[in-house]
């Protein structure tokens, strides 16, 4: 297919609003930048004329893309401090793929429209929370272990996946309802965000492989 230069030029600069106003609101509010960029992305692109029934699946899938590199990099810088649950992590490297697969098979299946409303229910709730929180507010004093701490992987990886978000959210809630420092949990999450980035890539990109209505260059 041919690609005229106009669309090439609208595309980039579109990205690079996009990309500027996702980087100024996760810097303003203190928050990882899938949470604003997948709201932002399904806008910019509604600009572009993309289909409306692929536009929240290119957003997510987008969303997590980018969180490969910065993922990779804060990971790294945390774990040479030592403040990385590496167990965590090592009990999740098959529970959170699991959810990625799951979520990929229903990104593929679902409506725009559906993929939304998970969004905006989860993205509620953690506000929720958030608000209402409470120091006193524990599920415990350490973090479970297994089976229960599997099931929790597989959801974390399911949501996050479905949300294009790099865990940062859902993570810190889980650990810090259990006990974990908020320094911790943010350097942890960082490592969940590696694990489920890469093979959520693959899987938005077998869920839109072919579709109609794509943007260009996806």
């Amino acid at each position: 297919m041919e690609i005229s230069t106009l669309a090439l030029v609208e595309l980039a600069i579109a990205v690079i609003v996009s990309g500027a106003i996702s980087g100024l609101l996760a810097g303003l509010f203190g928050i990882g930048g899938g949470t604003v960029l997948v709201p932002v992305l399904y806008q910019t692109l509604g600009y572009l004329g993309v289909a409306d029934a692929v536009r929240m699946q290119v957003s997510v899938g987008t969303s997590i893309a980018i969180i490969v590199p910065t993922a990779i990099q804060s990971f790294l810088a945390h774990r040479r401090r030592g403040a990385v649950d590496m167990q965590l992590l090592r009990d999740w490297l098959i529970p959170l793929p699991l959810g990625v697969i799951a979520a990929s098979i229903v990104a593929a299946s679902i409506s725009g429209g559906a993929l939304r409303a998970i969004f905006a229910v989860v993205a509620f709730l953690v506000a929720m929370r958030l608000i209402f929180n409470r120091e006193t507010w524990r599920l415990g004093n350490d973090l479970p272990g297994n089976p229960l701490r599997a099931i929790v992987g597989v959801v974390l990886g399911f949501l996050l996946t479905l949300m294009g978000i790099g865990g940062g959210v859902l993570n810190n809630t889980f650990m810090s309802l259990y006990g974990r420092s908020m320094h911790q949990a943010v350097a942890t999450s960082s490592g969940v965000g590696v694990i489920i980035s890469i093979p959520g890539i693959v899987g938005y990109m077998w869920a839109g492989w072919g579709a109609p209505g794509l943007p260009l260059l996806s």
